[in-house]
Parts: C-alpha cells; structure tokens; sequence
C-alpha cells in the first residue's frame, strides 16, 4: 500500500446539535448521506472523531438518539464495529443483519447502505478502505499479484481472536490522538502503522483469500524480484523493458526471467502490465463519463498499442475499457 511518509495524522473532531451540521462534517470524510433523526430531536447531539490517514479513514461516532442514515453505493470497503448499543444494516437487496458490540459489519463497495435502527446509546467505530489499499494489502500478504477482489463475509467476530485484537487496534488509533507526540503523529511511522492495521483487517475478516492466507507461507522471494515488483508498483508507467528490469534487479535478463517464472508464476514484463492494467482499471472505474477516454488512460499508464491493450484488458476484466468508462460505480 503506497503512502506518503512524509505526512502525518490528522485528526479531527465535531461535536455539534445540527443536523446540518452532522451531515457535513460525515460526507467530508465518508460519503454524502441522508441522515434522519428517528428518536427525540432534543437528544440528538453528534460526536465525532476521524484520524485521516493515506487509504483509510478511522473514526468514532454517536449521536445520542435513534437515527437512520442511508447513501449511494460506497465505492469503498467500510467496516463498522458498534462498542455499545446496535444498528441495522441493509445493503441492496439483501436482508437487513444487525450490527452489536459483538458483531462488527462490513459493507459493501457495490450496493446502496441503509443503516436503520440505531440505538440511542450507539457509540460505533469506522473504517473507510480505499479498494485499491486492500488489493495492494493482499497482494502484500499473499506475495503475488491479485487478480479479482477480495469477497469479503458480512460479519467479524469482535469478541475473541484475530478479530478483537483488530478491533482494539482500531480503537488504539483514535486514543493516540490524546497523546502529546503520539506516534501516529510521527510521518515515519505514520504508514507503517496504517500498513498494520488493512493488513491486521484482511487476517482478521473472512474473505474469498482468507484461506490462502492462512496456508503455507510462499518461499521468500529473491531480492532481484523484490527490487523489480517494487519499482514497477511505484512506477507502473515507466517505459520499461527487459534489460532495464534486469539493470533494476541487479542480475542478468535470463535469471531474471527465470527469477520471475519460479517465484511469481509469470514473466517480468507480464508482471508489468499486470500492474498496468489494474492501475488503468481503477482510473476507468473512478472516472465520470465524458472526463476523459479510454485512450487517454491507457497513454498515461503505459500502453501504446490500443488494440492490443483492448483485447488483454476485455479478457483481464471481462468487458471493454469503454464499458467500464461508462459504467456507475
């Protein structure tokens, strides 16, 4: 997960009676909502506190009444873990599940949220994750390149294990902001902390790769290999080719080759484009129609054969690069 290491944490708090207010202070760190007080008015009282990091947003809030809240698809994974009282969460067309201090839910990138049902003595923890964040977390984990996202079960066990430890760390981000110079604040650190806590989530959550996770771990990568995934993951766009890959991992192209084939399963320009087609698939995805063109995402990642790029991207991704331009995500 690439992050910025020379920014810090910054942490934010509201605390306010308008509902107006609320709504904005929400949808300037999660997404434009429609937030209802069902309980009574005079109780309403919002608190709220978000660390902003790189790929993630962690926050802490209540509002003292019954509430409903409901938004568009997300476009994000989310995961809430109440610390006390409940709430229901509906998404799509799915069956409304409760989410309890024992219980947290995650929600879904593709599918609009009700959240219903909210307890007057509700205090709940968030958390945003960018989609590209946990593909680049597995990819970490998993050591090798993911080609379909993760599907991710609706509950985590909060109360025991791999997922009451993540919770406690998610906790541990927002106290840290009563600290003087707490760490969070220190930009070295900064990223590796928040490395921590997606990858703590993907061992703590049960998804499609949660398996493979926890099977042998693949032998340790050469460090040529290493050297090669890392530059191309910050510079997926560079006009590379086999020597200079090779100058990068400090070997010959034939050991490279050979490097790449036994520890990555393909070869070191295949590995390239791999990349390149996620990073064009993500822009495509987060595009509004009539901003920009397939051709113009496709130059800026690298590719200069369009036809080519069209046909590896329709068999990659299952449509074409205009569909995926064109489609509401």
């Amino acid at each position: 997960m690439p992050v910025d290491d020379d920014v810090s944490a910054e942490f934010i708090t509201y605390t306010t009676r308008s509902v107006e207010e609320t709504h904005d202070a929400i949808a300037a760190h999660y997404y434009d909502l429609r937030l209802e007080v069902m309980g009574p008015a005079a109780e309403f009282r919002t608190s709220l506190s978000v660390v902003d990091l790189d790929a993630l947003v962690v926050g802490h809030v209540s509002f003292g009444t019954g509430m409903r809240m409901s938004f568009g698809e997300p476009g994000v994974y989310h995961v809430a873990v109440p610390l006390h009282g409940a709430f229901s969460l509906q998404q799509g067309r799915d069956e409304a599940r409760f989410a309890t201090a024992q219980r947290a839910v995650f929600f879904d990138p593709g599918y609009d949220v009700l959240i219903d049902d909210w307890s007057p003595d509700c205090h709940c923890l968030t958390m945003k994750i960018d989609k590209e964040a946990v593909r680049h977390g597995l990819e970490t984990l998993l050591g090798r390149p993911v080609r379909r996202p993760p599907r991710f079960e609706p509950f985590i066990d909060v109360t025991r294990g791999p997922g009451r430890s993540w919770a406690g760390l998610v906790q541990w981000f927002l106290l840290d902001n009563e600290i003087t110079h707490g760490l969070l604040r220190r930009p070295l650190i900064r990223g590796r902390l928040e490395q921590t806590l997606l990858e703590g989530l993907l061992l703590a959550a049960d998804h499609s790769y949660r398996a493979e996770l926890e099977g042998p771990h693949p032998p340790m990568r050469p460090a040529a290999v290493k050297r090669v995934m890392d530059a191309v993951q910050e510079l997926p766009a560079e006009p590379y080719d086999a020597a200079r890959l090779a100058a990068i991992a400090q070997v010959s192209v034939r050991t490279l080759q050979e490097a790449f084939r036994k520890h990555v399963g393909m070869p070191p320009m295949a590995y390239v484009s791999e990349v390149r087609l996620e990073r064009v698939h993500g822009q495509l995805r987060t595009s509004a129609p009539g901003s920009t063109t397939v051709a113009e995402v496709a130059y800026q990642w690298g590719f200069a054969h369009l036809g080519r790029f069209a046909r590896r991207y329709r068999e990659r991704f299952g449509e074409t690069p205009s569909q995926t331009l064109r489609t509401l995500h």
